[in-house]
């Protein structure tokens, strides 16, 4: 009897040894299905589309539309007012490939300061100056 007690308590502590010996699992996956305007059954592997005719951004991992307002990024979980007729359905948006970053100003700073402005331009002129 004492044997058999010592194989179960040598058995159930060697089991309970390779559990914690695991470490944490950690389980990535998304929380709920992507936006409405976004396609449903595609899946993506950017982080960020840019709406180039609005001049905001979605980030899929976060949920969240990043727009520049009052001299500061914002975040939010919907849009706010000025957006409200935007039909983000029809909408022509950009993946913005090979950026993981949370820091979207670095980027947008780096590729779409000329966006959105009619008098400037980033093609040197016909002469090659």
């Amino acid at each position: 009897m004492k044997a058999k007690n010592k194989i179960t308590g040598i058995v159930l502590l060697s089991g309970f040894l390779f559990l914690v010996s695991c470490g944490p699992v950690l389980i990535s996956s998304r929380i709920g299905p992507p936006p409405s305007w976004f396609y449903p059954n595609r899946v993506e592997v950017v982080r960020y589309v840019y709406f180039p005719e609005y001049g905001f951004y979605y980030d899929f991992t976060t949920r969240n539309y990043i727009y520049w307002d009052n001299s500061a990024w914002i975040r939010v979980s919907v849009l706010p007012p000025r957006y409200r007729n935007v039909n983000l359905n029809r909408s022509r948006y950009t993946r913005i490939r090979n950026y993981r970053d949370d820091n979207i100003q670095r980027y947008h700073e780096q590729n779409n300061t000329n966006r959105r402005r009619s008098n400037r331009t980033t093609t040197p002129n016909k002469r090659g100056n």
